[in-house]
């Protein structure tokens, strides 16, 4: 009976995890936050991260701003455009840019972010697995082991988190979290009754 009850808590939690999902029409807004693009030194060593060790998947790579020029010679690409994708066709995509018009750039400081710096935050459900092969890539440093965070929520609650962070090869700064709990800004399936108004 106890194996019983605890292999129901067990399957409980496991349902409470937050699932990525449309929000019903009722709340839906005009605007999607269609791709964040890094502007990268450059894009070999940049997408091991996000396409090996993430598991991105690499949707465009192309290189933009040829042509030729007047007298018909031929005008290089002054950009490099990687795209990829991780579970939505349409929103969430990460673009990788290198510009390849102007000469190498110094090696980024990896330090904390700071005003006007971007933070990366990706959930994964294996990170367990996915972990020693992310820290294992060349050009990426760990700044945070993966440990348990529990962050406020609603009403007195608690998000527990198995946070991790490193810095990717340009210094960006990159969280790859396992939600262990109720996302914010989710609620648990069946609770969707649309918020009143006054």
């Amino acid at each position: 009976m106890r194996a019983f009850i605890l292999v129901a808590l067990l399957s409980l939690a496991m349902v409470a995890v937050a699932r990525a999902e449309p929000l019903p029409a009722s709340e839906r807004i005009p605007v999607d936050l269609r791709r964040t693009t890094l502007v990268v030194r450059d894009i070999e060593a940049s997408l091991p991260l996000y396409r090996d060790g993430l598991g991105m998947t690499v949707i465009y790579d192309q290189r933009i701003g040829g042509g030729r020029n007047p007298d018909g010679s031929e005008k290089p690409a002054t950009v490099r455009l990687v795209l990829l994708r991780a579970n939505d066709t349409f929103i969430g995509a990460l673009g990788l840019m290198q510009r390849l018009d102007i000469p190498p750039q110094p090696e980024p400081e990896f330090e904390r972010a700071m005003p006007g710096d971007a933070i990366l935050v990706f959930n994964a459900k294996d990170l367990d697995a996915r972990w020693p092969r992310i820290k294992a890539l060349a050009g990426v440093r760990v700044h945070t082991e993966p440990n348990r965070v529990e962050y406020p929520g609603p009403n007195g609650t608690t998000i527990p988190v198995m946070f991790t962070a490193v810095f990717d090869p340009d210094g960006n700064f990159i969280e790859i979290n396992q939600l262990l709990g109720q996302a914010a800004g989710t609620a648990p399936a069946g609770d969707r009754t649309p918020k009143k108004t006054d």
